[in-house]
């Protein structure tokens, strides 16, 4: 979320609320509302905006939630909500536009356009001098105010002083010459000694310069015939080459392999090695990587591997953002396909058949076979079955 454009920096002073700071949405709430951080950390930190945000928040009812801050920006357009004893600030088009959420009985929403700089106060007994602020990005923190503004501003316009005005005039001789008498000058009377009586001889003349010596004449030339074939014929070339030298143009470097660090990359596959029935009756079949979630990405996929995105509804946001992943198995797993969680925030559950149930690990690839069932949480699940 930024208010100030890209090169806009933001800084909290620390204190007893929780601010939950994103790319798109800024939430602050009280100390009394830790058991809600965690979930609406986890919407805020997958890119949720001011929509999804704002219904996170309400979806339990006001009566229970005394005071709360939510700012959002998107497409030009700062969208802010405030309820408690909160205020904050906004610099729009060079004006200062001051909300507080004291002032209505629910809350106080506001659109600004091109806000220059923010700031939200939640405590007025906070001394800017005493405390540093903290820089940061994004994140889960502790805060007392939260400030966001251009990296760099113009200078303030300096007052143009007054010509300073000289007490004293200058001196007539501005450069302190003694004008006195010298007072090593000879006394009166003195005369200087006369010059000597003899004269210094003429310099001698300078030397004659000897006469040039007549120029040789040049041998006189033989007389030129035709070049032969033998004469017009280039000289055999040495090839400078032992070999063993090979040639050739500057390759660039290769991109990194892609898939799991760790495991040997799965070979090119050209049929499915699963497919995948899901509890909301998609059918997909497994001949590349495939990750689900509430909001999949696929940002530590390199170009060369895409993989297929697959979206499930989550009412009670049991399922995180990038959940779970299933691709085509490699090296001891070939020809089979592998289910690894990618760091989910409630887990996911595996039940093979004959086994018991099971939690995956994050980051750990485990071989399904036909008749398995992925929980993810929330009624969502994917049975594993053959191609």
């Amino acid at each position: 979320m930024t208010a100030a454009g890209e090169d806009a920096v933001r800084s909290y002073l620390p204190g007893d609320w929780f601010g939950i700071v994103g790319e798109r949405a800024v939430v602050i709430l009280p100390p009394s509302e830790k058991p809600r951080v965690a979930a609406l950390w986890e919407l805020v930190d997958g890119g949720a905006g001011f929509d999804v945000t704002l219904d996170a928040l309400i979806s339990g009812g006001l009566r229970d939630l005394p005071a709360f801050v939510l700012v959002s920006t998107g497409e030009g357009e700062t969208k802010v909500v405030i309820r408690g004893p909160a205020r904050a600030e906004f610099v729009v088009e060079g004006e200062l536009v001051e909300l507080a959420g004291s002032d209505a009985t629910t809350w106080v929403e506001r659109s600004l356009p091109e806000v220059e700089r923010m700031s939200i106060v939640l405590h007025d007994d906070v001394d800017d001098d005493e405390v540093a602020p903290y820089v940061v990005d994004g994140g889960l923190f502790r805060v007392s105010r939260l400030d966001e503004g251009p990296l760099h501003e113009a200078p303030d316009e300096i007052d143009e002083e007054p010509a300073y005005e000289r007490e004293f005039p200058l001196d007539d001789d501005p450069l302190g010459v003694d004008t006195a008498p010298d007072a090593q000058a000879a006394p009166e009377g003195y005369r200087s000694p006369e010059p000597p009586s003899w004269t210094p001889s003429p310099p001698p003349p300078p030397p004659v310069a000897p006469e040039p010596l007549p120029e040789p004449e040049p041998p006189a030339e033989p007389p030129t015939e035709p070049p032969t074939e033998a004469m017009l014929a280039p000289p055999p070339l040495d090839p400078d080459h032992d070999g063993n030298t090979v040639t050739g143009s500057w390759e660039p470097p290769q991109p990194a392999p892609p898939g799991i660090p760790g495991q040997p990359p799965a070979p090119d596959v050209t049929v499915p090695v699963a497919r995948l029935l899901l509890s909301s009756g998609e059918v997909i079949d497994v001949d590349r990587a495939v990750v689900f979630g509430r909001a999949p990405e696929a940002r530590r996929f390199n170009d060369t591997e895409q993989p297929l995105l697959v979206s499930v509804a989550s009412p009670h946001l049991e399922v995180s953002s990038t959940h779970v992943e299933v691709r085509p198995g490699s090296g001891a797993d070939h020809g089979s396909a592998v289910v690894t969680d990618l760091g989910s925030t409630n887990g996911t559950v595996l039940v093979q058949p004959g086994l018991g149930p099971e939690d995956l690990t994050p980051g750990v690839a485990v071989q399904l076979v036909p008749g398995a069932l992925i929980d993810l949480g929330d009624g969502v699940t994917i049975q594993v079955t053959r191609p």
